[in-house]
Parts: structure tokens; sequence; C-alpha cells
């Protein structure tokens, strides 16, 4: 499996118990929808290697306690510690409306109620507090805040995100 076919559900942070089970952190504001999974990619190395999982529920809050079929020890919970963990694109629930994945608005259209077309969207900024939209416009690159109070509207069909900027943002980039 491809990791660009997959997103990223969490990291493997400890162990819980001498049997081999881990505790995950889930990446995700429902880790609930992810209570009952057969299985899971487990990034080792450079490879994505799918592990199979007898048992699997909520630790506290976003921990996922984790009882795979291959890992039956400490060291065997070892060699897989800090590793990243993935699922194909195709487990995302569908959004609706103007709720979005981040990968799902590459290369839609970015238009401004005042300035019209601003560019495409080119990639996700999300290492910051807050999340940005990084559109390139001609020679020229825009950061745009992603906050449901600039954007008013997805089109997924028109590939097409409406934003009302603040004032005088988009003009510091193309002004």
């Amino acid at each position: 499996m491809d990791k660009s076919a997959c997103f990223y559900l969490g990291k493997i942070v400890s162990k819980y118990s001498f049997k081999g089970e881990v505790l995950v952190k889930l990446d995700t504001d429902e880790p609930e929808i992810y209570e009952n999974m057969e299985s899971v990619f487990v990034s080792l190395g450079s490879n994505l290697i799918p592990f199979f999982i007898d048992k699997c529920r909520l630790h506290k809050s976003n921990l996922l306690r984790i009882d795979f079929e291959e890992v039956k020890t400490e060291s065997d919970a070892d060699r897989i510690m800090g590793s990243e963990l993935f699922l194909p694109l195709s487990f995302l629930p569908k959004l609706t409306g103007d709720k979005f994945y981040f990968h799902e608005v590459i290369d839609f259209i970015v238009i401004d109620n005042i300035h019209g077309d601003i560019g495409t969207i080119k990639s996700i900024n999300d290492t910051t507090s807050q999340a940005l939209f990084e559109i390139e416009k001609g020679d020229k690159e825009l950061l745009i805040p992603i906050n449901e109070n600039i954007i008013t509207k997805v089109d997924r069909d028109l590939k097409t995100v409406f934003i009302t900027a603040p004032d005088g943002l988009i003009d510091l980039y193309l002004g």
C-alpha cells in the first residue's frame, strides 16, 4: 500500500501490557469510529505493513488500546514503538457541506468574494496553530487561514472553495 493512498491515523506512543498491547494516540476528532478495526497499516522503515488486530478499544479520551495478532510480547511491542499507523483513504467517513479533509481540496480553485479567483490550493500547512491554505497564483504564494469564518462554501463539483478573506489580507500578496 502506498502512503499517498492512505491517511495518518495516529502513532504508537506506549506499551500497555506485558502481553504486547500498545496505546495509539489518534489524530481524529471522532476516536470512537476506530474502535472496531480489523487491521491497520504500520509504517516500518519506508514500508506500510498490514497488521491484523485481535482487539481494540478506546482507552481514556483519544488513545486506542490495540492488541495486534502479530505482537504478543514486550519485545514485539518495542519493535513497533513510535510507529505511525495509516488506513486507506476509502475508510474516511464522507464529509458533506463545507466540511472537508485537507487532501480533498488540493488543486481546488479559491474564489474570494471581493478579488475573485485568487489561485489554486497547492498544499495545506497544518504545522502552525492555525492551518493555512497554500495558494498559488502565478509566481505568488498566498497563505489563507482555514477558518469557518473565512470559508463561505466548498463546491466539490466545481472543485472550488469560496472565501471571504479578512480586509487587506489578499492585498498583502497581490496588491
